[in-house]
């Protein structure tokens, strides 16, 4: 195994509070990088997190066993990123009553093409919501809009973050002109 290198690859286990609610999940420390907008979104909406490296091809028990228990530890979601194969966010889905984000990352052979159809095709009764190739910064707002849709501060908090983007918008679009 070779140490991280970058800045940019967490020190494992990541937990920005005693009682996450999201859970932030990937194959390998190489897919943080698209992982990070979904906890810099967290962080922003002041949502508690957790970001593990859990692959379902390495430590498939360590996978099955943070599905199993997920709901139990109180997570209301789990974002899972996993490129090539892409099994991680249909596997965890099969093991957890819980919401499952998917976040196909690119590889080097078809672009983040077979992530995508990897975690897209799910069966009828295993759903895995699934986001753009390399979307973790949207698979972080969609965990947010769904905690939300139960807590009117978050609520509140997601008219606001939508209010400023159709702002910035607005501006852009005078600068046209």
């Amino acid at each position: 195994m070779s140490e991280s290198k970058t800045e940019e690859r967490p020190k494992f286990q990541i937990q920005n509070s005693a009682s996450p609610l999201i859970g932030i999940i990937m194959g390998s420390d190489s897919d943080w990088p698209i992982l990070r907008p979904a906890a810099e979104i967290c962080a922003e909406f002041e949502v508690a997190y957790e970001v593990r490296v859990v692959s379902a091809h390495r430590t498939p028990q360590d996978m099955a066993d943070y599905g199993r228990t997920a709901h139990a530890r109180g997570l209301k979601v789990i974002i899972a990123g996993a490129g090539g194969a892409a099994h991680l966010p249909g596997m965890v889905a099969a093991f957890t009553p819980l919401p499952v984000i998917g976040v196909p990352v690119q590889g080097q052979a078809l672009r983040g093409l077979d992530s995508l159809m990897s975690i897209v095709q799910m069966p009828p009764g295993v759903p895995v919501a699934t986001v753009a190739i390399g979307g973790g910064k949207n698979a972080g707002l969609l965990a947010i809009q769904i905690l939300a849709a139960h807590d009117p501060a978050l609520l509140q908090k997601m008219l606001d973050y939508k209010e400023e983007l159709a702002r910035l918008s607005r501006e852009k679009n005078a600068n046209l002109t």
